[in-house]
């Protein structure tokens, strides 16, 4: 896999990473892939803010992978920085290839860089092959998460 490279996303990246996020039954629901328009305001939120890493994974000028890291100083244990990996999609043509490997290792270490203490991720109770690949990583299954739509 050496012919990735995982960089910074820019705004010219954001049509295929909202269509990496639509593309599955669950993305289908709540992505917007014919208007960009708010997910250009999150990118300049995004891009502003240097606890966020957005980023791409790129083969041969394509963008087939993304993932989106944040970082969050805390009090509990010990006041231990924690990051959070959220938004993790494989293009449909790179998916089985060990490309989602390379990137979820690729967040590990620069959470090792950024002086994280705790990498830990959030999927969706449906996305059990998703459970799984994490599993695989090392991640384990340890809280039960609730959200509230606002």
């Amino acid at each position: 896999m050496s012919d990735i490279e995982i960089r910074r996303a820019t705004e010219s990246d954001l049509p295929a990473i909202v269509a990496m996020l639509a593309d599955d039954p669950l993305g289908a629901t709540r992505e917007s892939p014919d208007d960009l328009t708010p997910y250009r305001a999150a990118f300049e939120t995004l891009a502003a803010d240097p606890q966020q890493h957005l980023v791409v994974a790129v083969r041969a000028g394509q963008t087939v992978g993304t993932l989106q890291l944040t970082v969050i100083p805390g009090l509990s244990r010990r006041g231990a920085t924690r990051s959070i990996i959220e938004g993790v999609r494989i293009h449909r043509d790179e998916r089985g290839g060990g490309l989602g490997t390379q990137l979820i290792e690729w967040a590990v270490a620069e959470s090792r860089t950024l002086g994280c203490h705790m990498v830990q991720l959030t999927s969706d109770a449906t996305r059990i092959d998703a459970h799984r690949f994490y599993e695989r990583l090392g991640f384990e299954a340890s809280h039960l998460g609730f959200k509230l739509p606002l």
